[in-house]
């Protein structure tokens, strides 16, 4: 490859903008098939209940109804991500668990008459005790949601490393603190739709996903249906965030009802629905104990940390273990002991998020930042002294490969006067630090690889056809660019066929960060594969060796005398007349350990690879109001080498606002079972207004597996920002905070706590 990259590394306007800024972008609400009908779901007004009975004769009678359906027209298969936490019917026939849970569904001609045929419904119920606290949902006599739980616990996952009483004991120093956060709403600008068609056997689907291979899957199980007659199609999607991740009940219904009507079926959730019934953000109480040698050496960690997840399972598994993950991957914990629960109260079902963990994550970087300050040290020192580096294992026993966590922390510290601030506090005014790692690819079993393939046309044009799906973060652009590097053209010469489950082969979506660091291998080794190819043609045809040959501007040349050179579809027309057109397919797993498991075996290789980050917060605080603003913030992330810079900055500046600005404003407000604030009117996103100056810095450290060098970019930076500001805040107030948001009444609490005056 030469030495001079012509696409990867260089600021490329992404392929998907025209479509997406004119508008012209095609999402799930937007799609209309002859005759089809719509859909909306009759939703549990009870938090706890028995379901008694289920009528739909009156539904079925109202004019203009074609379908309706409820958990006694399904097989009754409950979905979970593992096998050990299928507890999920998607429409349940025992009882309701959370105040909007699917419970029945319809679909008519339009949206007035699926109403009006809600209402001739009639479900009995019997009311249970309901429990909304995850801690008293773990007492003994609690109210018993699934009985295959005892005390309610969903997952616990223990983690227990070294000696942590006795380091904990000899430690010169030991800090103790208990935060809490509330959860978060995903808030995507898109509401969840799914469109159903059923036709001659087949069921063709579109809604918004992060992997289409996973929900055919689980679809498949679901409806009884071999796997190549469940078919995802691939459609735009406005915002995932983690919320994409898994098998909706909206899907099962809107296939039912297809299959009953004969009809094609369109499912769009209202903004309220969307918040009440779909999985969001857990709450989380952490506890942390950490105790640290005299010249800041973290010696012992102890966690204690409890997730709400609501109803039921969902990545139950994976939320309860990653806030722990990213933090072990980014420090060096000798003795370490984790308990983490995920415990199942009566309220809406959590899932997986892209900055999950802010309480554990910002708790225990503040704490780190005062236990400094008592040790005589400086939060950008103490990090430096406990932070991994390249070849080190982690306490979980993952070998990290490649480590810009040094080089972040600098630089970001550099850029700030990071230093200098924190030495200077100023009245009301704070600086705070948060670093975090994040894992490329986690075990998914055969899941955890991609595979890609490439053909060339006779004109020289590119057809490329990948798993790999793109949820907002410019990952069909990504393979775009890598496959232009390779094969030598241009990106508009290149179309892409993805995230279609009839037409491309598996790939583990975009979670577990793999697509980067797996999907854009896949899709290089493919090139490579169409490469070789092209180049012994044109070798053949230009009289030089191979490895002289070049691809660029779709020429092939000699790179010893390049006016020596031939136009690359040349070679695919050459190609055609010896019967071996160029095409190229290729796979990559990436190197982990598949014995791993989250609850019975945590140890082992985690990922390929792992991406590093530092944010750093500015913050300023009205003493009068309690209310934090965030002038500046200042993120380094070591993303190997960024294949498009441009896409990597708008990562990390979208992560600032989702996971950094949202520390002061975001969180689910609770009466009971009751979720007060479904809304974008009473939950409040970041505006622009809200937003601080940002400055981003990319630091390359050239993973030696990752694509090009390439390694996840941007949610590094959106683990770690939520730390940032709440370790400003407590810089600026003087005290460790308690809880997240850091809303102004929180705040003023924390001056009131440090001048030693209540509220």
């Amino acid at each position: 490859m030469e030495n001079e990259f012509t696409t990867v590394g260089k600021r490329v306007v992404r392929s998907d903008s025209l479509a997406k800024v004119t508008g012209e972008a095609c999402y799930t609400a937007d799609i209309k098939l002859p005759g089809m009908l719509a859909a909306k779901v009759l939703r549990s007004p009870y938090p706890h209940a028995k379901i008694l009975r289920i009528d739909l004769k009156r539904a079925l009678k109202v004019p203009g109804v074609k379908a309706a359906i409820s958990g006694f027209d399904t097989y009754g298969i409950k979905w979970g991500v593992f096998r050990y936490t299928k507890d999920h019917p998607m429409l349940p026939t025992d009882k309701v668990r959370y105040i909007g849970e699917d419970v029945a569904a319809v679909a008519a001609v339009d949206e007035e008459t699926a109403l009006e045929a809600l209402s001739h419904i009639r479900v009995d119920y019997e009311p249970l005790p309901a429990v909304f606290d995850p801690e008293e949902a773990m007492q003994e006599g609690a109210p018993q949601i699934h009985k295959e739980f005892t005390n309610n616990i969903n997952i616990h996952v223990n983690i227990d490393v070294g000696k942590v009483d006795e380091a904990m004991n000899k430690a010169f120093l030991v800090r103790e603190d208990t935060f809490k956060a509330a959860g978060e709403a995903y808030a995507m600008k898109e509401p969840y739709a799914v469109v159903a068609s059923y036709k001659n056997g087949f069921l063709d689907l579109w809604m918004p996903n992060a992997g289409p291979h996973v929900r055919a899957k689980a679809l498949s199980n679901l409806l009884k249906m071999p796997l190549n007659r469940v078919r995802i199609r691939h459609i735009n999607s406005g915002g995932a965030f983690g919320g994409r991740s898994e098998v909706s009940p909206g899907d099962l219904i809107a296939s039912f009802l297809s299959i009953k009507a004969g009809r094609p079926v369109k499912l769009v959730l209202s903004r309220e629905e969307n918040a009440t019934s779909t999985r969001q953000v857990h709450d989380i109480i952490a506890t942390v104990k950490t105790g640290m040698k005299k010249d800041g050496t973290i010696v012992a960690k102890d966690y204690r940390a409890v997730y709400d997840g609501g109803a039921y399972s969902s990545t139950g598994p994976i939320a309860t273990s990653i806030p722990f993950y990213v933090y072990e991957e980014c420090y060096r914990f000798r003795n370490v002991r984790y308990n983490g629960y995920r415990v199942f109260t009566n309220k809406g079902i959590r899932g997986m998020y892209g900055c999950h963990g802010r309480a554990f994550l910002a708790g225990n970087e503040a704490q780190m930042d005062f236990m400094a300050k008592e040790l005589g040290m400086d939060p950008v020192e103490i990090r430096l002294k406990n932070g991994l580096t390249s070849g080190e294992v982690t306490a979980t026993k993952s070998k990290i490969t490649s480590c810009g966590l040094k080089e972040t922390i600098q630089k970001a510290s550099e850029k700030t006067g990071f230093k200098k601030k924190w030495a200077r506090t100023q009245r009301f005014k704070g600086i705070g630090m948060g670093c975090v790692a994040m894992m490329c690819g986690f075990p998914m079993g055969f899941r955890s690889g991609s595979s890609c393939y490439v053909k060339m046309n006779e004109d020289g044009q590119v057809t490329l056809v990948t798993g790999v799906i793109d949820n907002g973060q410019g990952n069909e652009s990504l393979a775009i660019q890598v496959a232009s590097e390779v094969l030598g053209v241009p990106m508009e010469d290149i179309n892409l066929v993805n995230a279609d489950t009839e037409a491309t082969n598996l790939d583990p979506g975009s979670y577990s960060q793999a697509s980067t660091f797996v999907g854009a291998n896949a899709v290089k080794v493919a090139c490579e594969n169409a490469r070789r190819k092209i180049v012994a043609i044109a070798a053949q045809k230009l009289g030089v060796k191979e490895a002289d040959i070049g691809l660029k501007d779709r020429m092939a040349y000699s790179r010893k005398t390049p006016d020596n050179k031939m136009r690359i579809s040349w070679a695919a027309r050459e190609a055609f007349f010896r019967g071996e057109p160029i095409v190229g397919t290729g796979s990559f797993f990436p190197k982990i350990d598949f014995e791993r498991e989250w609850v019975s075996r945590p140890w082992g290789q985690m990922a390929g690879t792992f991406s590093f980050g530092t944010s750093v917060a500015e913050v300023a605080i009205d003493s009068e109001t309690g209310k934090v603003s965030i002038p500046h913030f200042t993120a380094a992330h070591d993303c190997g080498r960024p294949i498009n810079p441009m896409a990597v900055e708008g990562q990390m500046e979208g992560s600032i606002q989702q996971a950094g600005v949202a520390t002061i404003m975001e969180g689910n407000l609770w009466e009971g079972g009751f979720l007060l604030n479904p809304d974008l009117l009473e939950y409040k996103v970041p505006l622009a207004c809200d937003m601080p100056d940002i400055e981003t810095i990319i630091v390359s450290s050239r993973d030696p597996e990752g694509p090009f060098g390439a390694k996840e970019g941007g949610l590094t930076i959106r683990m770690n920002a939520h730390s940032a500001v709440a370790c400003a805040v407590s810089n600026a107030t003087g005290t460790v905070f308690r809880e997240l948001p850091l809303t102004p009444d929180r705040v003023l609490n924390a001056l009131q706590r440090k001048k030693g005056v209540k509220r």
